[in-house]
């Protein structure tokens, strides 16, 4: 191991606790592993990392603590044990929770002498430490730069801010886009499927449509400079005729008998635009009520 980089822990070896460390490994750093399971940290210890075999001494052998755990809970329930050792040292979160509980993670976290740090991985677990990873962090900017180097291994860092709950609202919204693209891209092929059209004809069909989104913003236009500006200039896509739309599906869906929910709460977003009396507007308008619902 290189002595000039810093030693980390890892703590949480799922598909992307074991990824990161083996990165971290890679890149010649002294990497302690704990996890609940031990068993999870045998083929890391073989390639050279160090198992602890309690979280307090997964937390004293390094002052970078990097964890990869299922939510913030697992993270009290680990660290509690814990929690003397955790002076001086500086935590990096990846897990997934809310906003809100990343703050209050923070809190606690200092409240034990500690430093803190959010992460959200933006990157599945084979891809780490690849050219094409990346995480967004934030908390305190002075432990980020400290630590920039080290980080950047899992990943190009991206950071946003002090305020310790932006990287995982960045991180959530994120996956709201995904995940409601996913449950279309479900529904979509449930409606074929109920005309006897498989998945296999479908979804090399419609796949392509997904690539058409960045169009639908706006083509040789900054998109995001006007919807800030409450710009929305009507067009081909106006919220009258994606409206028209969307009244179309539901009533598609419901002739073939599958579920209604995702595609009436989208005709909700522009049922709403029209009452508000912005039917020519683009369908970028939608964002009022979405950000003001009533």
């Amino acid at each position: 191991m290189n002595q000039k980089l810093p030693p980390v822990t890892v703590i949480g070896l799922g598909p992307m606790g074991q990824a990161m460390a083996r990165t971290l490994l890679a890149a010649g750093h002294a990497v302690t592993v704990w996890n609940r399971s031990p068993g999870r940290a045998d083929a890391l210890v073989e390639d050279g990392a160090h198992r602890a075999e309690r979280p307090a001494d997964a937390v004293a052998a390094a002052e970078l603590i990097v964890l990869s755990l299922t939510d913030y809970r697992a993270m009290y329930d680990i660290l509690d044990g814990a929690s003397g050792a955790l002076s001086g040292r500086t935590v990096v979160n990846l897990s997934s929770d809310t906003p809100e509980k990343t703050r209050q993670a923070a809190t606690w976290t200092a409240g034990h002498g500690a430093t803190f740090l959010t992460g959200g991985v933006m990157t599945p677990a084979p891809m780490v430490g690849t050219d094409d990873a990346f995480v967004y962090y934030s908390g305190p900017a002075a432990a980020f730069e400290q630590y920039r180097e080290t980080l950047a291994r899992i990943g190009a860092p991206r950071y946003l801010g002090e305020d310790p709950g932006l990287a995982q609202l960045m991180y959530q919204a994120h996956l709201d886009v995904f995940l409601t693209a996913l449950s279309g891209l479900m529904h979509a092929t449930a409606l074929m499927r109920s005309a006897g059209i498989p998945a296999s004809e479908f979804l090399p069909e419609v796949m392509p449509t997904l690539t058409e989104i960045p169009a639908m913003l706006g083509a040789g236009e900054d998109p995001g400079r006007q919807i800030d500006a409450g710009e929305h200039p009507g067009g081909l896509s106006t919220v009258t005729m994606m409206g028209a739309t969307a009244d179309h599906i539901v009533a598609t869906s419901e002739a073939a008998a599958i579920d209604l929910g995702l595609p009436r709460a989208v005709r909700a977003h522009y049922h709403r635009a029209i009452a508000d009396g912005h039917w020519r507007d683009n369908w970028t308008r939608i964002i009022d009520g979405i950000g003001d619902p009533r």
